[in-house]
């Protein structure tokens, strides 16, 4: 009887002593990410030294799961970090390899993170955009090329795509307008081509639309103006021509646009001048026609860079009625005529102003 008693009682402790099976990841999930890994290869810092034993969700850097199913919800692999592992390294991450498609197995990933590694190379998994549940794709930083995939719109919870600073081809693709919860897309530095869809308004709650240094081309979208939230639009250095849509100047929480770098042509439309924009960019395009004299007291520009076009006329003096303009430059264009007097030019320097046809006072030489 004592020996059958003393046999349970130490059953019972090696059980416990033991992980709850319940509580581990499922193999087909720590499959899926031993062959993601094994399409990597990191020499210097070892963050994929913790990847072992039966339980992806313990203590294996870089991934959270889901505290109820237990499944992989996010891969977080940073390049660029605070995090201790880095700061025992004597440099930052490097990371070579390219993206496995059995990432598309982690059925329930909500997450992917794999930014600053400079070496990854290869194209996006297309099947990506079979994962119901991705909310953020965050890729920037590597040497990923391919086009970004074409069912990328699949993907109805994504809130954040940031591809920027690869070497991704391709235009942009006609379903991202489908992205109907998308907020923040980044796809900067790149190689894209094509122009942007005509559509590009569906994204109605976008707040962060960062397009520069790609070579798209044709005209900038109206329906842009339709996304109400949007406060940040970059568009510059690319191949875009055409006016500038008025309509942009009416947007109601707009503060950044930047359209330097391009191919656009028309006038500033006066909107822009009236609006809530408070950064405004329009420097090396081909804009002609005057500078709208609609500065009023609610005019707030910390910039303002209208150089290298080809505008005419004088500086309106409605300029010295705005409540604050910080960087202004209108260099490199065809003005004429005397610099008002009075602030924000008492601060500016003669750089803001040269090669113009013929513009005098301070900071220039006497009219």
């Amino acid at each position: 009887m004592a020996t059958t008693t003393f046999f349970y009682t130490l059953s019972a402790i090696l059980l416990l002593s033991l992980p709850s099976v319940s509580n581990a990841c499922p193999p087909s999930d720590r499959a899926a990410l031993l062959a993601f890994r094994a399409a990597l290869k990191e020499p210097y810092i070892g963050i994929f030294n913790s990847w072992n034993g039966n339980d992806c969700c313990q203590n294996w850097y870089g991934v959270s799961c889901d505290p109820e199913t237990h499944r992989v919800a996010d891969i977080t692999l940073r390049g660029v970090s605070e995090d201790p592992i880095f700061q025992k390294a004597p440099r930052t991450g490097y990371m070579t390899g390219s993206i496995s498609r059995s990432i598309c197995k982690l059925e329930r990933l909500s997450g992917l993170t794999i930014t600053d590694w400079k070496g990854i190379s290869g194209p996006i998994p297309p099947c990506i955009s079979s994962l119901p549940f991705l909310r953020h794709l965050d890729l920037v930083g590597n040497k990923l090329t391919g086009e970004i995939p074409a069912d990328i719109g699949r993907l109805s919870q994504l809130t954040l795509l940031n591809v920027a600073d690869n070497e991704i081809t391709g235009a942009i693709p006609g379903s991202l307008t489908n992205l109907s919860s998308l907020v923040h897309l980044d796809i900067r530095g790149n190689k894209i081509s094509g122009a942007i869809p005509i559509n590009f308004g569906k994204l109605k709650k976008l707040r962060r639309a960062l397009l520069s240094g790609n070579m798209l081309n044709g005209p900038i979208p109206n329906s842009i103006s339709q996304i109400y939230g949007l406060a940040d639009l970059d568009l510059s250095v690319n191949h875009l021509s055409g006016p500038i849509p008025a309509s942009l100047g009416k947007m109601a929480v707009l503060a950044t646009l930047n359209l330097d770098g391009n191919q656009i042509s028309g006038p500033i439309p006066s909107t822009l001048i009236s609006s809530s924009i408070s950064i405004l960019n329009l420097s090396r395009n081909a804009i002609e026609g005057n500078i709208p004299d609609a500065f009023g007291p609610r005019s707030y520009f910390t910039v303002i860079d209208l150089s290298y076009n080809k505008l005419s006329g004088g500086i309106p003096n409605s300029i010295s009625s705005a409540m604050y303009i910080g960087h202004f430059d209108v260099s490199h264009n065809h003005l004429c005529g005397p610099i008002p007097a009075g602030p924000p030019f008492d601060h500016l320097e003669a750089s803001s102003f040269v090669s113009n046809d013929c513009l005098c006072g301070k900071p220039l030489g006497a009219c």
